[in-house]
């Protein structure tokens, strides 16, 4: 993304350089980013309106605009909103105007590197917020990160609330109805729920979105053509947008990556789908941004097991403690609303040698993959049809994630 330093943004708008470095430390600019002692300003980014409004960074009064100017305001998901180096995702998150774009981006980023109870926490008080571009984040984060800590309402009634509020969403603007769309798919998709009644044309809301919201939208839009079976298309769309560059926008590209590395494994591609996990790695490790790991350790068919184990033991560790924590929460929410019975009692590796199994591999080529024997993949799939209580492994299929 092309950038301007202060002094090219302050000629643009015909400011003084010193006002813009005001605006950039108050966050009036959306995606300025701090770079030791320098700014880096968007070029498409808009001069901010109301000069002579001022932000108190200890005391902000509470947003009371109209929805439509909350969201020009970069306050939905500012954190993936902001392109960043490895390595400075918190430092990013804690130089932003002081209350709730902080206050968000200090839950993402709690959130994303799995501490959930933090986020929880930090997200509740903007739930019922009147600035909408921070309710709508509220509740995304809300709704997952109660998924590990066990408590399920909490998470029923954020999804709940983005549903409602898609459902008002008509009347208002088309960056209120893009905004709204996005965060209701974005709830529905991940826990494989039926998308709301109300969405529209996913292609048609994207260009009203903010850049790095748009390219997590993509990650969105991927993983459920993956869902559909439409392997192809899905990892066309990943590699599409991290070619556009997404890849500037840690937090969503790691997800693409990971949706491509989904789409790889059904594809029975493996040194692909290892490409794809290594890029994910790579920008998630500086930050410890190992959520999205764990969120989708069954769909990665054994390639963590194969990739990310030997080489980050420890790392692997804790991706699969995040798995069974989020695992049980999310089964408590997909399953009764789907109907669907996604295994509960499996072992990790037993899901992660079930999932290639279900699609058709054989015990060699499972075995081959995940660096075991034919042996090891033999116990591991007898074991977990004992638990399922079934005789063959074509019955395995209704159990895995779909």
């Amino acid at each position: 993304m092309e950038s301007l330093t202060v002094r090219q943004a302050a000629e643009k708008w015909n400011l003084s350089p010193r006002t813009v470095q005001q605006l950039c430390t108050q966050g009036r600019i959306p995606g300025a980013q701090k770079f030791g002692k320098s700014w880096a300003i968007p070029a498409d980014a808009e001069k901010p309106g109301d000069l002579r409004r001022t932000q108190h960074r200890e005391n902000p009064a509470p947003a009371q605009s109209a929805p439509g100017r909350m969201l020009e305001s970069g306050m939905l998901m500012p954190l993936m909103n902001t392109p960043f180096r490895p390595g400075h995702c918190r430092e990013t998150a804690e130089a932003m105007a002081a209350g709730p774009q902080r206050d968000i981006a200090l839950a993402e980023y709690h959130y994303f590197s799995g501490q959930s109870e933090l986020a929880a926490r930090e997200a509740e008080p903007y739930l019922t917020s009147s600035h909408m571009g921070a309710k709508l984040s509220a509740c995304l984060i809300y709704a997952y990160a109660n998924l590990p800590l066990g408590r399920i309402q909490q998470t029923r009634f954020a999804l709940q609330e983005l549903n409602a509020v898609l459902a008002a969403a008509e009347e208002r603007s088309p960056q209120f109805q893009a905004a709204s769309a996005f965060a209701a798919a974005a709830g529905a998709v991940l826990l494989h729920l039926p998308l709301p009644r109300e969405m529209p044309d996913m292609q048609g809301f994207l260009p009203l979105l903010p850049p790095g919201p748009r390219a997590f939208a993509l990650y969105v839009y991927a993983h459920f053509l993956y869902l559909q079976g439409e392997y192809g298309q899905s990892i066309g769309i990943v590699e599409a947008a991290l070619a556009m560059g997404a890849e500037q926008y840690p937090i969503p590209a790691v997800y693409l990556h990971l949706v491509a590395v989904m789409d790889s494994m059904s594809l029975k591609q493996t040194e692909r789908a290892k490409v794809h996990l290594l890029s994910a790695w790579d920008l998630a490790r500086p930050d410890d941004l190992i959520e999205g790991f764990g969120e989708h350790h069954g769909l990665l068919g054994g390639m963590l097991e194969s990739v990310i184990k030997p080489g980050w033991p420890e790392g692997f560790k804790r991706i699969i403690d995040i798995t069974y924590r989020f695992s049980a929460g999310w089964r408590k929410v997909h399953n009764p609303v789907t109907g669907h019975d996604v295994a509960d009692d499996l072992t990790t590796t037993e899901f992660a040698i079930c999932m290639p199994a279900a699609r058709g591999w054989t015990n060699e080529e499972i075995g081959k993959h995940m660096n075991i024997s034919v042996n090891t993949v033999k116990r591991h799939l007898s074991s977990a049809m004992n638990k399922l209580g079934i005789d063959h492994r074509y019955n395995l299929k209704p159990y895995m994630l779909r």
